[in-house]
């Protein structure tokens, strides 16, 4: 029976590291942060952390073995992702951007690109990757046919692309100083070529490596953060509003000539799904931690202790019930991702419902949480709170749950090849 849920000893190991790594370098980090008021400032202070991370193999392990670097399973990786969102969600989310930054050279990468993956190899510093994908106005529906498509454009001059327009939320893709990160996989519009009006958009997007030297190199107005934006949860992590303007990069830093960045943007989120479904089992882990220790040590006056009222055992056991069922299907779609059974969509449908079903769940156990507790939870000395704000977002980044279920899901669903269940029994058979 190759069902079992027990840890095998990597899965142990790494979950153990990764349990000390959170409580002694993300936690404290926290102190170090919160001493700034201003989300930008704090980012700045969670350097440190960072380094300690790259130190330790974290962004050395953000890269897959076939392209130098030491990359573990899928659900290694959730296991890992857990474990630090349960303790400290905002310096986390820095340290795995950047294995989505580095995703699609993990998917598309070549041997002549490896040498835009050295930074990262080397345990040393504090490089920053970022996928630089989301666009002022917002892109759930840039990829329509008839629709203009993304705004940021490229156009080939000579043995140079030529990249403008401007994104945000891209997660440290300004970099620590705040003049670009190390790597930015850019995900833009070929606009060499007038399209034509009912062209298919995704014909046209394609992926192209800028790196720091690029922006340099383009001059002090290539790259510009218009505005840092303060967000209610992970208030340590930069997402800011930046402009390219006339940047120049060789031709050989096209990661995904036009016709092929969709596929693999899309791809990158797909892993990155599974991942915030990982996150999500670490935030409902932690509230439920939180309101199971406030019940032990708070009776609310009572002449009983509250897990022995009904209406607050009800409301923690389902938070806990929901942090099983959640972290079970992360696992089982981290799992199938990487061996199935069932084809790609098939494996993709799951990874994208571990998404949408953690990350919706997540919002609601730390509400249920707070709801247990009362109106002690709103005592901003009380983690409540800010697990709430960090939860907030995790069904509304990496692709919002409303926009996945239409453009995703639905499409799944409606492909005549769809195979419900092949992602838990493999292909079956029409008959």
């Amino acid at each position: 029976m190759p069902i079992d849920f027990h840890l095998g000893p990597s899965e142990a190991n790494i979950r153990a590291a990764a349990a000390s790594f959170a409580q002694q370098v993300l936690k404290p980090s926290r102190s170090e942060y919160l001493k700034y008021d201003k989300s930008h400032e704090r980012f700045q202070a969670t350097q440190l952390s960072y380094v300690a991370a790259a130190k330790g193999g974290l962004i050395k392990g953000q890269v897959s073995p076939r392209h130098g670097g030491s990359g573990g399973s899928l659900v290694e990786s959730a296991i890992l992702v857990e474990e630090c969102y349960a303790v400290e969600p905002s310096t986390a989310l820095t340290i795995f951007a950047n294995g989505l930054g580095l995703t699609p050279l993990n998917i598309a990468g070549k041997p002549e690109h490896a040498k835009f993956l050295a930074p990262f190899l080397s345990g040393e510093g504090a490089p920053l990757a970022s996928l630089v994908f989301s666009e002022p106005g917002g892109v759930a529906n840039a990829w329509e046919k008839g629709a203009p498509g993304l705004r940021t454009t490229a156009r080939r001059d000579g043995d140079e692309w030529v990249i403008n327009g401007e994104k945000q939320f891209a997660t440290s893709c300004a970099g620590w100083d705040f003049k670009g990160c190390d790597l930015a996989c850019v995900v833009c519009r070929d606009v060499t070529e007038p399209a034509e009006p009912e062209s298919d958009p995704k014909d046209h997007v394609m992926i192209i490596l800028v790196t720091r030297a690029d922006l340099d190199r383009s001059g002090t107005d290539a790259f510009q953060v218009i505005r840092h934006i303060s967000t209610p949860g992970h208030t340590s992590v930069s997402g800011p509003h930046v402009r390219y303007t006339n940047v120049r990069v060789p031709s050989e830093n096209v990661l995904c000539p036009p016709g092929q960045g969709a596929q693999v943007a899309s791809a990158s989120f797909d892993v990155s799904a599974v991942l915030v479904g990982a996150m999500s089992v670490g935030i409902m882990r932690a509230a439920f931690d939180a309101a199971l220790d406030f019940a032990k040590r708070d009776n609310r006056n009572g002449r009983m202790p509250l897990l022995e009222r009904q209406a607050f055992a009800d409301l923690l056991s389902g938070i806990k019930m929901q942090t099983e069922a959640c972290r079970a299907l992360t696992w089982k779609a981290a799992h199938a991702m990487e061996n199935g059974p069932g084809d790609y969509d098939a494996r993709r449908e799951l990874a994208l419902a571990a998404k949408i079903y953690c990350s919706d769940a997540a919002v609601k156990a730390c509400t249920d949480a707070i709801n247990a507790v009362g109106i002690t939870s709103y005592d901003l000395d009380q983690p409540f709170a800010e697990l709430l704000n960090n939860a907030m977002v995790l069904p509304i980044f990496d692709g919002g749950n409303v926009g996945i279920r239409r453009r995703n899901m639905q499409e799944l669903m409606q492909s005549p090849t769809y195979d419900a269940w092949a992602s838990t029994y493999g292909s079956t058979e029409k008959k």
